[in-house]
């Protein structure tokens, strides 16, 4: 009788062991995903900022080329209806 109960008790101890190890290994498993998920987001932050800094320049230089054929439009249209 005493082997059947120091059986289970051992058996309890290599199972709470298992599970001890695997939760760990899934906490590191977790922890890992997170860091890596992190790091994809700041690049996609990083790359998005590059982005929309360019779009802001290249709207600048195209409103500001706006502006000027439309004021040289105006002038043409003011010389016509002089003429």
């Amino acid at each position: 009788m005493i082997e059947v109960l120091a059986a289970v008790a051992g058996a309890s101890v290599t199972v709470a062991a298992m599970t001890a190890s695997n939760n760990s290994k899934r906490t590191t498993e977790s922890r890992d995903a997170v860091i890596r998920l992190t790091i994809s987001v700041d690049s996609v932050v990083t790359r998005l900022e590059a982005l929309h800094a360019d779009i802001r320049s290249r709207d600048a230089e195209v409103f500001g080329r706006l502006r000027d054929l439309e004021a040289a439009v105006a002038r043409l249209e003011g010389y016509s209806h002089h003429t």
